[in-house]
């Protein structure tokens, strides 16, 4: 019988191909192999580099610089004592523990995010007021997000914008989010409107804001239907009769959510309530795991219609801790209601309105101090087991 070769195995043909190659042919395969490997390292690096500059890039340009400021006479209580809910004036020195915990998400120890719903219905952001106005304080260790309100009837002083007004240099607060948009050219930063409304709270109430994010009402509607709609629970006929909405679980699209957002049947303090309702709300839907992961993608459609200078970084930090908060530690907080008074500016500055203009009479001294406090992180402290307060909501 004839006899056939044995078939070789694949590692003896790779045995038998390498004692066929001459020194030449395996000096060069050698060389061609660390060429690939030092091109594939070099591509790796140049990838990752080119990942992280994009990553750490500001998506809007950065908020302006805080010139110093001469601070006021420190506000003193009467002798009556302290008003309901202010703040001790000198704060409590504590002593750091040994194991303070460190940031989660890789974020910072604590981040101020200027937050601004403007009032145009536009795609631009070319002209509109800030129809509210917030800073969130973000605590990276805890976690925590803390959502302070600042009435937009304010009459504050705004810089920048004496020499395009004929020497006026105060308005409502709103108004200076209004005047540093580029419709106006009075302020020439390309930080615009968020950057001198920034100044202003700075230079008003001593505020100090690390970035912000200005949302307009047409963008808000689409980012909540690119969400799917928010659900907002109604528990009784009187927060019914506040919302405008039925009793039991109301499924609300964009348009849906604005109306609630910007109620105001009941008083301009209820309508602030609504709108931490609505926050609340889109904020559960955002923290759902299958929202989550899109967020960033969320940011980057929106982009030429969101105003922000955060990164896409600093955007995947916040919605890393966005999954970590526990309910009662998202907290929004406004100023006592006690403390404003229904007040007129008259005449009216801008409109010429013989009958004035409506703001708040109230005493900034004593908002610095809340301010203090707030950045400090030593207000609004939490409530006694049981009581609720009409200056503080937790998403609970």
């Amino acid at each position: 019988m004839k006899q056939y070769p044995k078939q070789r195995t694949r590692t003896s043909q790779k045995l038998f191909v390498l004692k066929s190659m001459t020194r030449n042919q395996k000096f060069i395969i050698a060389s061609l192999a660390l060429i690939a490997c030092a091109l594939i390292s070099i591509v790796g690096v140049y990838g990752y580099q080119s990942y992280r500059a994009f990553a750490i890039q500001p998506l809007g340009p950065a908020l302006p610089t805080y010139a110093p400021i001469t601070m006021p006479p420190t506000w003193t209580p009467t002798a009556g004592g302290t008003p309901m809910g202010a703040v001790t004036l000198v704060p409590t020195m504590t002593v750091p523990a040994t194991n303070t915990p460190e940031p989660i998400c890789h974020g910072p120890d604590v981040m101020y995010i200027l937050v601004v719903g403007a009032d145009s219905r536009q795609d631009a952001y070319t002209y509109g007021l800030a129809d509210a106005v917030r800073i969130a304080r973000v605590e990276f260790k805890t976690p925590k997000v803390t959502i302070l309100e600042f009435p937009r009837d304010l009459w504050v002083e705004i810089p920048y914008i004496e020499d395009n007004l004929k020497g006026l240099k105060y308005g409502k607060l709103n108004q200076s989010y209004l005047f540093g948009q580029p419709g106006y050219s009075y302020w020439n930063d390309p930080s615009g409107g968020p950057g001198l409304l920034s100044l202003t709270l700075n230079m008003n109430f001593d505020v100090h804001s690390n970035n912000y994010v200005s949302v307009n009402m047409r963008t808000f509607e689409n980012v909540v239907n690119a969400v799917g709609g928010i659900d907002l629970y109604v528990a009784d006929e009187e927060t019914a009769i506040k919302t405008g909405l039925s009793i039991g679980t109301n499924h609300l699209d964009g348009p849906g959510a604005l109306k609630v957002a910007r109620n105001r049947e009941e008083s301009t303090f209820e309508r602030v309530n609504n709108q931490n309702r609505v926050l609340c709300a889109l904020q559960q839907k955002l923290a759902s795991p299958k929202v989550v992961t899109q967020i960033p993608d969320l940011i980057k459609s929106f982009r030429d219609n969101i105003l922000t200078d955060l990164s896409p970084d600093e955007i995947t930090q916040l919605a890393c801790i966005g999954m970590k908060i526990r309910p009662q530690n998202i907290v929004f907080a406004r100023f006592p209601d006690e403390l404003f008074k229904p007040s007129r500016k008259i005449p009216d500055p801008y409109n010429h309105n013989p009958h004035g203009t409506f703001i708040w009479d109230v005493d900034f001294n004593t908002l610095r101090n809340y301010v203090m406090q707030f950045e400090s992180g030593e207000w609004p402290q939490p409530n006694p087991a049981g009581i609720k307060s009409h200056n503080k909501v937790t998403c609970e």
